[in-house]
């Protein structure tokens, strides 16, 4: 089989970088060669819920940064305690009290802006998991009914939104994925943000084809090892994904956004697994001539 050889871009995630300023951080992504950024949106760098003149101000440094380094974005919205300093990820798309649905809506409309100054590739979200109590079709309503208005924001904006499946949450996989599409009528701008590990954690089919099976809404990649049935995010090499496998089918899908390292549990080792990460991934590209690892 003959692989297109149009070079995927290679990012890796701020998340990873937490204990790094944010401009030393894309510094480092520049210089050992990366073509963008993952972004998080989070008090330690781009702070998405600071004063509007205060990120306003913040948000043209940056651009004016990943323009001067070369480097893409996209805008990520995992971040762990932006909104609520004691329960991670919370408030969720589906918190039974509509104010905490609300914060949550506001802060992925402030992303779409961001996005949008930054030019980015994508903005990215998640469903969050179900809370007790709740029943699983209104959970779905409350999502379908959180994302609607955001997803408008992006589409008047010309930013992709991304909707992640995560492991525990209510959209947990592709199957989710589809469900949210039709809930919300098929519409044109919502796209994908597929997790590789995920995938090797819980779909039904190997990461590769799981790729092509999402190839026609995939707007970003992240991108780490994982084991099955375990939702851990490993540095490449350490887990069970067929790398080689994986990077083909992007290569066959066309793909044309980021893929991103996604390792926010090691900020400790940022610098050096970010190197580690590159170097890997090129080896693994079937079409840069590397070996499998």
């Amino acid at each position: 089989m003959t692989l297109p050889h149009t070079p995927l871009r290679l990012a890796y995630g701020t998340n990873g970088l937490a204990d790094l300023r944010l401009d030393d951080a894309l510094d480092l992504l520049a210089d050992l060669g990366y073509d963008g950024v993952g972004l998080t949106l989070d008090h330690m760098h781009l702070d998405p819920l600071a004063p509007a003149p205060e990120l306003a101000a913040r948000t043209r440094h940056v651009a004016r940064r990943l323009e001067r380094l070369g480097l893409a974005v996209a805008v990520e919205t995992g971040a762990r305690y932006v909104l609520d300093p004691r329960r991670k990820h919370h408030p969720t798309l589906l918190d039974a009290d509509p104010d905490a649905r609300g914060a949550r809506v506001r802060l992925l409309l402030t992303a779409v802006r961001v996005a949008a100054d930054l030019g980015a590739t994508a903005v990215h979200c998640f469903s969050g998991r179900t809370p007790p109590d709740t029943d699983e079709e209104t959970a779905w309503k409350r999502l379908a009914e959180a994302v609607a208005p955001v997803l408008e924001a992006a589409r008047a904006a010309g930013v992709p939104l991304a909707v992640e499946p995560e492991p525990g949450h209510l959209l947990a996989d592709l199957a989710g994925f589809h469900r949210l599409r039709a809930d919300l009528g098929d519409p044109d701008g919502l796209g994908l943000t597929l997790d590789i590990g995920h995938c090797q954690c819980l779909e039904p089919d190997p990461p590769a084809d799981c790729v092509r099976a999402a190839a026609p809404w995939l707007r970003h990649v992240q991108i780490e090892d994982m084991r099955r049935g375990v939702h851990e995010h490993l540095p490449l090499g350490e887990g069970e994904i067929d790398f080689p496998a994986v990077l083909a089918a992007l290569h066959e899908a066309d793909y044309g956004g980021l893929v991103g390292v996604e390792l926010p549990r090691d900020s400790h080792a940022g610098p050096d697994l970010a190197a580690a990460s590159l170097a890997f991934l090129r080896a693994a590209d079937p079409t840069a001539g590397g070996a499998p690892c």
